[in-house]
């Protein structure tokens, strides 16, 4: 069997699938253009699978002569070659290219003696031709390390952008791409939605000064008042003074009141027509009985006390507050397929499937995510510049009238009904929508409460 060794210049190919056809006719004029070289012995192009994100792959080999050939070429017809790819088809095409050393070829094609590192099949070429991993092993740029690391979470390549933009600038845009066979540009609609929201949450509720305390310098501490300021006792009194005679607030024990001993002090806040609520929120005159029953029958009066003596102790609105928090995402989760069942019952005869729906529901909330994460970014560099208080107002008042337009026009492009028929099933939508957003997050709250 003959076989040479020759220096092996490989370039790899990530397409996007719309011009395939269109690159590899031009990739095939191509390697004959590079066959007119010198030093340039042989071509061989092969069909590489696809990426993680379903674009087509395409490697070619140029064996040449010697390192000579080589560098004679990598400093002069090389960068002619790029920029009329690049002239060709823009920003459709990822290359990455290497140099293979003393690759052995045989009959053509290439071989080497060695297995297969992930799965142990025996290698007749660049690929494994069981699992696809490349038959040889070499040391990578930290830049791809990190590709390798997050690029399935964060997809760190074109798609991100190609995502973002029309997701925040075009509404409806994506979905009518993925329901058209589009979709390979794009990343996948439901880690578009998990990434953004993470990505909300983490911005809107944490608290670096909190999580990471120790990295920051502790506050100092408040210096004492002078000594001529008033007593606190007299400030109080002062103030339940006040409040008593507007009537908001009356002593709970008219012989208590007339006593100097303020901290023992029980008032009873009124709220107009005599309904009064102790301020050491009694938890004991509680009582379910006006409740449905299959509610009244898990919110037994015992539970409720305890969960409202829960709540009222110390630190028990901040556990509330966390606890609810934490449902949040699920209830927002959940409201997904009801308001696809929604648009199901809105549109009878669009023909669509369900599963349509719910497509345009789960980008319309990952549009949701991204707009209130810049909204609040900006809200915080605002703060930092110390930019007018009008600019934040304007933003404000800007993505609150661009959120409903937004589904308006993503219900247009999609659905493809007049203004009139969408306005109507617009205003269902949207009230549906508040109806049942708050139904969710009362349960959140009850779940939340019996979960301290």
């Amino acid at each position: 069997m003959p076989r040479t060794f020759a220096l092996v210049y490989e370039v790899t190919h990530v397409v996007d699938p719309d011009i395939i056809g269109d690159f590899d006719d031009w990739l095939a004029s191509h390697v004959e253009e590079m066959l007119e070289l010198p030093g340039i012995v042989r071509a061989s192009i092969f069909v590489a699978g696809e990426d993680e994100a379903g674009r087509p792959r395409r490697v070619t080999h140029y064996l040449f002569d010697s390192d000579r050939e080589l560098d004679a070429y990598l400093d002069g017809p090389a960068a002619v070659m790029r920029a009329g790819a690049e002239r060709r088809f823009g920003g459709h095409f990822e290359v990455s290219r290497r140099i293979l050393k003393e690759a052995e070829v045989v009959d053509g094609g290439m071989k080497t003696d060695e297995a297969c590192l992930n799965c142990g099949t025996v290698l007749t070429g660049q690929y494994c031709g069981e699992c696809g991993q490349r038959s040889r092993s070499r040391l990578i740029s930290i830049w791809e390390l990190l590709q390798e690391a997050f690029g399935d979470l964060f997809e760190l390549d074109s798609r991100l952008w190609r995502t973002l933009i029309p997701l925040a600038l075009r509404p409806g845009q994506l979905t009518r791409d993925y329901l058209e066979g589009r979709r390979a540009r794009y990343m996948p609609p439901f880690r578009t939605y998990l990434v953004l929201s993470v990505l909300f949450f983490l911005v809107a509720f944490f608290d670096p000064h909190e999580e990471f305390g120790i990295l920051f310098e502790p506050e100092q501490d408040v210096p004492e008042a002078p000594a001529e300021t008033r007593d606190a006792g007299d400030v109080r009194r002062q103030v339940l003074d006040e409040l008593a005679a507007e009537g908001i607030a009356v002593p709970a024990d008219p012989e208590r009141a007339a006593d100097d001993q303020d901290d023992d002090m029980d008032l009873v806040l009124s709220f107009g027509n005599d309904k009064k609520i102790s301020s050491d929120r009694d938890c004991q005159n509680v009582d379910v009985g006006d409740l449905p029953a299959w509610m009244a029958s898990r919110l037994t009066n015992e539970r409720v006390k305890l969960v409202c003596e829960r709540l009222v102790s110390e630190g028990g609105g901040a556990s509330f507050f966390a606890k609810l928090l934490d449902y949040v995402p699920t209830a927002l989760f959940v409201l997904l397929p009801l308001l696809a069942f929604m648009l199901k019952l809105l549109y009878p005869l669009s023909k669509r499937y369900y599963v349509e729906h719910l497509l345009f529901v789960i980008h319309y909330h990952a549009f949701l995510f991204l707009i209130l994460t810049l909204q609040i970014l900006f809200d915080r560099f605002a703060v930092l510049v110390s930019l007018p208080g009008a600019a934040t107002a304007a933003t404000s008042t800007a993505v609150s009238l661009y959120i409903p337009v937004y589904l308006y026009k993503a219900m247009r492009r999609v659905y493809g009904q007049g203004r009139a028929m969408t306005t109507l099933k617009f205003f269902a939508l949207l009230v549906f929508y508040v109806c049942g957003l708050s139904l969710l997050f009362l349960f959140a709250a009850l779940f939340a409460a019996f979960s301290i």
